[in-house]
């Protein structure tokens, strides 16, 4: 069944909507945020019809688009989806939809021989396995990093539609360090992926610098009135990350020259596979030891990265960071040194 860009765009509007539970949905509010979207999006100003909205529902309930959402009406007035996990992004893909992705793959491998689109492999050979994937049950032949218990992937869609069409959002969060939720309205500028965890650079309404909020940690997210976007005039980020590992960065942070001594036999990983950009061989020693030098944010990433080599890898300087490397070390040798104070904790390791 062939579906047009407008009526897609209405699908995934109300999906938009029933994912936002801070709020009850009636049918006029899903009338009116329809016809706002078309305005701003196509700028179609005749807005929607009721009858047109009831039969969206309808379609989205059944599986003639291999949707089956489950929207159920609560008090015979208020629309919601009664899984509220559920969203029309999460379902799998029909065989047109398939055959015509396969497609468009077979037309990016020729052009992977280009020059400009040599940086797209990585992403060509993911859509490739998926497909195969979604296709069949055969065996998958490429493993890629993921992990599926993490939590806040579903706000990736939201923020980046806030982000291309420069839309405020009120933000309910929690960090790890806060004992309760904080509600504020933030200005989203850049996602930012680390090791399978993403991260929302943005800026607080009541705050003057960046902020970065991890996604695993967001409760809520709602659209405020596009009038109120105050727009990133900052470096681009490109420029601004170009001297970080990770995200942990401030606006005042600069990049640091950073030494590290390399084991002979991590050397070639190392060298092969650089901790960063920066990276540059300073000197080989006789036992096939190396010395590189970072310049780089001193950070929690640059630390977490440094202490995953173990005792392969030695800062050297500079000594702030070589302070902080030997204190966490050292704290981690306590750690093996204190034996078990508790029952409870004995009968675990046996």
């Amino acid at each position: 069944m062939a579906i047009n860009k407008l009526a897609l765009i209405r699908y995934k509007i109300i999906d938009n909507c029933l994912r936002q539970r801070h709020r009850k949905w009636t049918l006029d509010d899903l009338i009116e945020r329809v016809s706002n979207g078309l305005y701003e999006l196509e700028g179609i100003h005749s807005g929607v019809s009721k009858r047109t909205i009831q039969s969206d529902i309808q379609l989205m309930r059944s599986n003639k688009l291999g949707y089956s959402a489950p929207i159920i009406v609560i008090k015979r007035k208020f629309y919601t989806y009664e899984d509220p996990h559920y969203s029309i992004s999460n379902t799998p893909l029909s065989d047109s939809d398939i055959s015509k992705m396969k497609d468009a793959v077979d037309i990016l491998k020729h052009l992977n021989g280009f020059a400009y689109f040599e940086e797209m492999s990585d992403i060509i050979a993911r859509l490739e396995n998926n497909l195969s994937k979604q296709e069949d049950t055969s065996a998958s032949y490429i493993q890629l990093e993921s992990n599926k218990l993490l939590k806040g992937l579903n706000w990736i869609t939201p923020i980046h539609k806030a982000i291309r069409e420069k839309i405020p959002l009120l933000i309910t969060y929690k960090s790890f360090k806060s004992k309760s939720e904080q509600e504020a309205v933030y200005f989203p500028y850049l996602l930012k992926e680390y090791r399978n965890r993403w991260f929302v650079i943005c800026k607080s309404k009541k705050g003057k610098t960046l902020m970065t909020l991890a996604l695993d940690r967001i409760i809520d997210i709602a659209e405020m009135a596009k009038s109120g976007y105050i727009a990133y005039e900052g470096v681009d980020f490109e420029r601004y990350y170009a001297d970080t590992i990770g995200v942990t960065k401030s606006e005042r942070d600069r990049g640091r020259r950073v030494i590290l001594h390399v084991d002979r036999h991590h050397a070639p990983y190392v060298l092969t596979k650089p901790i960063h950009a920066s990276q540059q061989l300073l000197k080989t020693e006789e036992n096939g030891d190396i010395l590189i030098r970072l310049d780089v944010v001193l950070n929690f990433e640059l630390e977490r990265e440094i202490l995953g080599f173990g005792e392969c890898v030695k800062v050297l300087g500079p000594r702030i960071l070589r302070d902080r490397i030997k204190r966490r070390v050292y704290h981690m040798l306590q750690q093996y040194l204190t034996q078990a104070k508790n029952k409870d904790t004995a009968d675990i390791l046996q």
